[in-house]
């Protein structure tokens, strides 16, 4: 089945090899430096011990995902280390509202939590946080694992052999790499100590749900076997509820 992830960190740099490692890795550190960035000039500091904690942790999760596809799934890891423009109208514009929402997702934990204080967070709220963060990259690892379909886009091409997908996560719900968004959308704010972060957190997970209920239309309408599948898991993102 082919599946979509959003891809949190941006814009390809020129660094090619065989098995795309190279380009994901060039991508990647892009994104960390642009994230980096955008954290502490929105703090107005470098000292900000959480937000060096974030970076390093998914700096970790980042890597360790690009070594083990590496090894594993080459192909999927060429395919994420590509440059694919939407080929949906919607999911275009969706990926325009969802990177001007993350960043600011990570602006406002800046300004609130360090440089202007408008709230204050305790320790525990911080480290369910984080929990939550690792969390993510488990569920992300376990989607990889069993899917080599995952794409950037919303994309159904069967005449390339694409299939459903049901093993791991996808037995649970039909979107599992999105219940994993959702919870880091949720966790990071908590991890930065900004309440006032939750607020494009939560507009996000908003975008997120419309993206997933496109996409599986989409599914339902284009990929072979797909209907018969969404019969038997019945929830898209949250089991017993949607």
């Amino acid at each position: 089945m082919k599946r979509c992830s959003l891809t949190i960190l941006a814009p390809m740099a020129v660094v090619t090899d065989e098995t795309g490692s190279g380009r994901m890795l060039a991508k990647a550190l892009f994104g960390l430096l642009l994230l980096f960035a955008v954290l502490f000039l929105s703090a107005n500091t470098l000292y900000w011990p959480e937000g060096w904690l974030y970076v390093i942790l998914q700096s970790a999760i980042s890597g360790w995902l690009i070594i083990w596809l590496k090894k594993h799934d080459p192909a999927l890891l060429r395919e994420r280390a590509a440059f694919k423009k939407p080929v949906k109208g919607w999911d275009a514009i969706i990926s325009i509202v969802f990177s001007i929402l993350f960043l600011a997702l990570f602006v406002t934990a800046g300004l609130d939590a360090i440089r202007y204080h408008w709230t204050q967070m305790s320790l525990l709220p911080k480290a369910i946080g984080f929990a939550g963060i690792i969390l993510w990259g488990y569920i992300h690892f376990s989607v990889l694992r069993v899917n080599s379909y995952v794409s950037k886009i919303v994309e159904v091409r069967a005449d390339q052999g694409q299939k459903v997908v049901s093993e791991g996560p996808y037995r649970i719900v039909r979107h599992p790499m999105y219940v994993g968004f959702i919870i880091l959308f949720m966790s990071i704010p908590l991890a930065l100590g900004s309440l006032y972060a939750l607020i494009p957190g939560a507009f996000l997970v908003v975008v997120l749900a419309i993206r997933t209920s496109l996409e599986d239309r989409t599914l339902q309408k284009e990929l072979p076997g797909y209907n018969a599948y969404a019969k038997k898991t019945r929830y898209k993102l949250l089991p017993g509820v949607w």
